[in-house]
């Protein structure tokens, strides 16, 4: 399954344009759905189902849930950083869903990038594990990682930002 095209129908969901759609990619045994709250604002959620083991041994712990329409947790302190990076011109590469954030492919693997690296648009940067899925995200931009926002094995919420670049 895309996951540009995911991401193009988010952001219609986001205008207002839909409200609730449902995926199935039969042949990958996948299925997507994608719904928008009743709260106004709220953004689209995300359902994954079924897939492949998980690649970094013992699934984590399940992420605590967060009230529809709540800011990814960042803090006050995060906000007002991220805020005057956007300021100096940085891009934030945010996560397109619910799940875990693994740096590599594999505890043993070393990461995809790392601060200075230098990524194109098709450099993957991470995986997000979401219902024992291994989603690739990459940069879709040309820069250099700046800073890396989310610790390895962390939880990550929709619309969170996970690494600063600074474009080329």
């Amino acid at each position: 399954m895309d996951l540009k095209l995911i991401r193009n129908l988010i952001r219609l969901m986001e205008r207002g344009e839909v409200t609730e759609l449902e995926i199935e990619d039969e042949k990958a045994g996948l299925s997507v759905r994608l719904q928008r709250g009743p709260q106004a604002g709220s953004g689209p959620q995300v359902v994954m189902v079924p897939g492949s083991a998980h690649p970094h041994g013992a699934a984590p712990a399940p992420a605590a849930s967060a009230p529809a329409g709540s800011a990814p947790p960042t803090g006050a302190e995060g906000a007002a950083a991220a805020g005057a990076d956007r300021a100096e011109g940085l891009i934030e590469i945010t996560s397109p869903m619910v799940g875990t954030f693994y740096r590599s492919p594999s505890p043993e693997s070393d990461p995809f990038v790392g601060t200075g690296d230098v990524v194109e648009e098709e450099t993957v940067v991470c995986i997000i594990e979401a219902m024992k899925v291994m989603n690739e995200i990459r940069a879709e931009c040309r820069g250099s990682i700046v800073e890396l926002l989310v610790d390895n094995g962390e939880p990550v919420e929709f619309g969170q930002p996970l690494y600063l670049i600074r474009p080329r």
